[in-house]
């Protein structure tokens, strides 16, 4: 079982900076991303494909270095670790996919798929390793007589599931959630936002869950980041998503969500105007060129994420004003 330094914050993600290069241009994929997750937390990432989202979770999970900033989890620096240090801590952060069925090996069956982390990390005899899997198979609700079976004989909610039990096999203390409802139906979806839920509950679980639906964010997070190209727009508690946004964006995004009682939002209908432009130079608020709120300053200089209230942050240069009209 793997234990947890004892302090309340498990990630901590300081000032991060990632590029890529495309011929002779540097793109720019974050830009000085500052983010925590608590323990037991979950956290919400939302904006539009391409803000940097997916490439966030990449370097949370090791998956390539950044340029520059820093990534602490459970207490330890992960850009610092190397060999059976980084091993052992990489094992408590494991990964959900969008599509859990398109990265399972159709080679394996189920059983086998699900228990291959628990061998990678510390092999166990074949009596355990039994009694882990039907644990395993007993925690995401399917039978124990789908181990036998391969990806394809199985539905989609059932491979979901099944990318869940391979994802707690090694005992994680958090899970990065790549949009990991956006494939299935309403009705499944549905089911596997009231397993995550459960998860978290009876696991203690903490959450860094990418989605394009705030919708979904609302039920499953304790607080969201809303990311604009690269950038941290706003930051706050899920409970002041619909009532509380200040952020043109986020208010956009928001606006985006049926309602039936839109009236209850804190702030008009916004609508985003537009698409996103590539940025040829970034200076300023990235969001500026849509944003129906821009003035000249927004333009030239970047607005900095400033806390209003506990827990909840916004990068707005016109943020004072509203604050003192809400």
């Amino acid at each position: 079982m793997n234990v947890l330094n004892g302090n309340g914050r498990l990630l901590e993600i300081k000032d991060l900076i990632k590029y890529y290069r495309r011929g002779r241009k540097l793109i720019t994929a974050l830009d000085s991303v500052s983010l925590h997750v608590d323990r037991g937390e979950a956290v919400g990432l939302v904006g539009e494909s391409g803000c940097g989202k997916s490439t966030l979770a990449r370097l949370v999970l090791g998956l390539g270095p950044p340029d520059r900033g820093s990534i602490l989890f459970d207490a330890a620096d992960m850009l610092s670790l190397r060999g059976e240090a980084l091993r052992r801590k990489r094992k408590g952060i494991q990964i959900v996919f969008q599509d859990c069925g398109s990265v399972l090996n159709p080679r394996l069956t189920v059983g086998a798929a699900i228990t291959e982390p628990i061998a990678n990390f510390n092999p166990p005899d074949s009596v355990c390793l039994d009694k882990k899997l039907k644990y395993l198979f007993e925690m995401v609700g399917l039978e124990k007589s789908l181990a036998d079976r391969f990806p394809h004989q199985l539905s989609g909610g059932q491979r979901q599931r099944v990318g869940i039990a391979r994802a707690l096999a090694p005992e994680p203390f958090m899970l990065v959630c790549d949009e990991p409802v956006s494939s299935l139906d309403v009705s499944v979806q549905s089911q596997i936002i009231d397993l995550f839920l459960e998860l978290k509950k009876g696991l203690k679980l903490s959450y860094l869950f990418i989605s394009h639906d705030l919708a979904v964010v609302n039920q499953i997070c304790d607080r969201v980041a809303v990311m604009y190209l690269g950038r941290l727009a706003e930051v706050m508690p899920v409970t002041e998503l619909v009532s509380g946004a200040m952020h043109p964006y986020t208010q956009a995004l928001v606006s985006a969500i049926p309602a039936n009682n839109p009236e209850k939002r804190g702030f008009p209908c916004l609508q985003l105007r537009g698409e996103v432009l590539p940025v040829v130079e970034r200076r300023g608020c990235l969001f500026a060129p849509r944003c129906v709120e821009a003035q000249s300053c927004c333009y030239e200089t970047v607005p900095c994420l400033v806390e209003i209230s506990p827990g909840h942050s916004v990068a707005c240069h016109n943020i004072k004003e509203k604050t003192k009209t809400s």
